[in-house]
């Protein structure tokens, strides 16, 4: 194949030529930059501390090394080392930064144990159904960005024009697929590796199926005031997007709606650290 263009959009349409199937199905350039120029450029911008602090929101402090460490061009232990010189007290500044690379190599771990199997369920579904309840592909509204859930539509749009998404944004809209919709996991699976710049089986498949619960001990859901919380308000107004009245209930009355089959749940406190701040989930992505 060609290795030497001239320009970045000689480049771009000779790959549309030599890929014309991959092309059709989705034509988007990326604004980011490949190769490990730009990786290391943009390690020298991660901030550990404020990651740690921000990383649930939609404008956090997260990385974006995710596709870099994905292609090679950057390793876990590189961006693990640089990350950690960054503070006197990395210990602490840097913990959930390395923590959630350790998440991605466990990953890596996983799937060289199960191999293809983690295309499969791992464990059946704690959601009171099982696998034959779930559709088997993503309907054409979901495909085209048209669930009038403005929220969801969004992520697809922004998931199609850059090839990337922020891991809440991620989550909320596996949970949309897997949980309101009622569509197999491996559907949105292989839907989100077809557009994913970071996209590759360990973390995609298996965050898919901690969403769904078949790699999890219970399924991830979420609310409209957690999506506000965390969305900054980026998309959405409570009282002026109706497609939203669907997350607008207590965490109790949504699990009753979506899991009718399973017992009721007693309201709990939320777990805390010694600090009384609420534990996180797992970032799958950087």
């Amino acid at each position: 194949m060609q290795r030497a263009f001239k320009t970045r959009a000689e480049l771009i349409d000779y790959l549309r030529d030599q890929f014309p199937d991959a092309a059709q199905r989705d034509d988007a350039i990326s604004g980011m930059r490949g190769g490990r120029q730009a990786g290391l450029a943009l390690l020298q911008q991660i901030d550990p501390k404020a990651y740690g602090a921000s990383r649930n929101a939609l404008d956090g402090a997260v990385s974006r090394l995710s596709p870099y460490i994905r292609h090679g061009a950057l390793s876990l232990t590189e961006v693990r080392d640089y990350a950690l010189t960054l503070s006197d007290n990395p210990r602490a500044d840097a913990n959930k930064f390395v923590f959630e690379l350790a998440y991605r190599d466990y990953f890596q771990h996983v799937y060289a144990k199960e191999g293809v199997s983690i295309w499969d369920d791992l464990e059946p579904y704690k959601t009171g159904f099982t696998a034959q309840d779930y559709a088997d592909q993503l309907p054409a509204d979901i495909l085209n960005a048209a669930t009038g859930v403005t929220a969801m539509d969004a992520f697809i749009q922004e998931l199609y024009a850059t090839g990337y998404l922020h891991n809440h944004a991620r989550m909320w809209l596996a949970a949309y697929v897997v949980h309101w919709r009622r569509i197999k996991w491996q559907a949105g699976a292989r839907w989100f590796l077809q557009h994913l710049l970071d996209g590759d089986p360990a973390s995609n498949n298996l965050s898919w199926q901690w969403v769904a619960s078949t790699f999890s001990h219970k399924p991830y859901f979420f609310n409209l005031d957690n999506l506000h919380k965390y969305s900054g308000k980026q998309y959405y107004d409570r009282t002026g997007e109706a497609g939203h009245a669907i997350f607008d209930a207590s965490y109790e009355t949504l699990a009753a709606r979506l899991f009718p089959n399973l017992p009721p749940q007693p309201k709990r406190p939320q777990k805390t650290t010694k600090k009384g701040k609420r534990r996180q989930r797992p970032h799958y992505h950087e």
